[in-house]
């Protein structure tokens, strides 16, 4: 399996993985503010459709290994927050979030939306991410870097891994997806 998301239609990135089981562990570190700030972001999630959560990204305190913000992120450097909203929830299989757009310069606010779906698979549990409702190549290429490194160090926590560092995963996978939706 092909660890990088794709596009599967215009506007939506999927992502796959295989991880360490069983499902109830997975879903805690999709629901449970302790563990999702360990990979993604902390904050409290009323696990409900309408349900509100506030996620609060600090993307330094992902990993042991410490290393210099880009430049581009510097406003990021002491973490953000985001409100967020529960589409849907069915614990341990599917979690829909609401995920809040930018206000592009002149335009309105546009919101996408992300689903996590949880599958066993023997003692592993496939996990498929799907962001739709992306508005643009920047979008695209933003999440997929984004999503990729945030999956690959919550790979690292389910497998006992030192979590590799954000930024520069986040650096080099920015460039792989560069290159691999340069047809968009």
């Amino acid at each position: 399996m092909d660890d990088h998301g794709v596009v599967t239609a215009s506007g939506t990135l999927r992502f796959e993985r295989l991880l360490p089981g069983p499902i109830e562990r997975v879903w805690a570190y999709l629901t449970e503010s302790e563990k999702r700030g360990k990979w993604l972001a902390s904050g409290p999630m009323e696990l409900k459709a309408g349900g509100e959560a506030e996620l609060r990204f600090d993307h330094a305190s992902l990993s042991p290994i410490k290393e210099p913000v880009p430049e581009r992120y510097k406003e990021k450097a002491g973490g953000v927050a985001r409100q967020i909203r529960v589409i849907e929830c069915d614990p341990p299989r599917r979690l829909v979030l609401n995920w809040p757009g930018a206000i592009k310069e002149g335009g309105p606010k546009h919101d996408s939306e992300v689903t996590f779906e949880l599958e066993p698979k023997g003692d592993k549990v496939r996990l498929r991410l799907t962001h739709r409702r992306l508005t643009d190549r920047a979008q695209l290429l933003g999440f997929a870097g984004g999503w990729d490194t945030h999956l690959a160090i919550l790979a690292d926590n389910l497998e006992g891994r030192v979590p590799r560092p954000f930024w520069s995963t986040h650096e080099k996978l920015n460039r792989e997806y560069e290159e691999r939706l340069k047809d968009l």
